[in-house]
């Protein structure tokens, strides 16, 4: 990518509890209805950390499997809306996701990437307004309560052959989109579950 910046992609995260409150449809619709410019951009329709990207409820504190699914498909009624910023593929080399940070994300907030287990990819991030009040007050980890009045999060389950260890990371375009690339594994010395003809 051209003028990006390269983001550590962190393996080592030993939060305990970190993602156990989940978001409850109810719960989100709440807060979302009473949120702020910044949730209404963040959480809104087509963000990468909206729990209804995927076309219903779905919380983006648990792991989704990206890749077992087409783009087109998954996001057909944002597109032709307009209103979808994410994008996902695989080549033979790589799987690849790229979304448009929600205006303020990449920019004023920092933007992280964990791999978790060697099974999970998981980007968040604690909200600016969110850090600057939390300074003065010594609290536990924002990721282990309502996690979604602090910050965003998307996990995604990796596929079997995915190379989690070589998995690259990028902010470009003025910290706006957000590349993820994670490689294959290079395939044993047979093809056998290589199905495509």
């Amino acid at each position: 990518m051209t003028s990006c910046r390269q983001l550590q992609v962190q393996t080592d995260d030993q939060t305990p509890h970190k993602w156990s409150v989940s978001l409850g449809e109810d719960v989100y619709k709440r807060f979302f209805s009473q949120g702020s410019p910044v949730v209404q951009k963040v959480f809104g329709d087509g963000s990468l950390f909206s729990p209804f990207l995927f076309g219903k409820f779905f919380d983006p504190s648990d792991a989704f499997p990206l890749w077992e699914f087409e783009s087109d498909v998954l996001l057909s009624s944002l597109r032709s809306s307009g209103q979808s910023t994410v994008d996902w593929f695989q080549t033979d080399q790589a799987y690849v996701l790229k979304a448009e940070l929600p205006a303020g994300v990449g920019k004023n907030n920092s933007v992280e990437v964990y791999v978790e287990n060697g099974k999970v990819v998981e980007i968040s991030g604690e909200l600016k307004q969110q850090k600057e009040s939390k300074k003065s007050k010594n609290t536990k980890d924002w990721r282990c309560g309502h996690w979604w009045e602090h910050g965003y999060v998307r996990k995604l389950e990796i596929p079997e052959d995915a190379d989690l260890r070589a998995t690259e990371a990028y902010v470009s375009h003025d910290d706006v989109i957000l590349e993820l690339r994670i490689p294959r594994k290079a395939s044993s010395s047979n093809d056998q579950g290589n199905e495509e003809s």
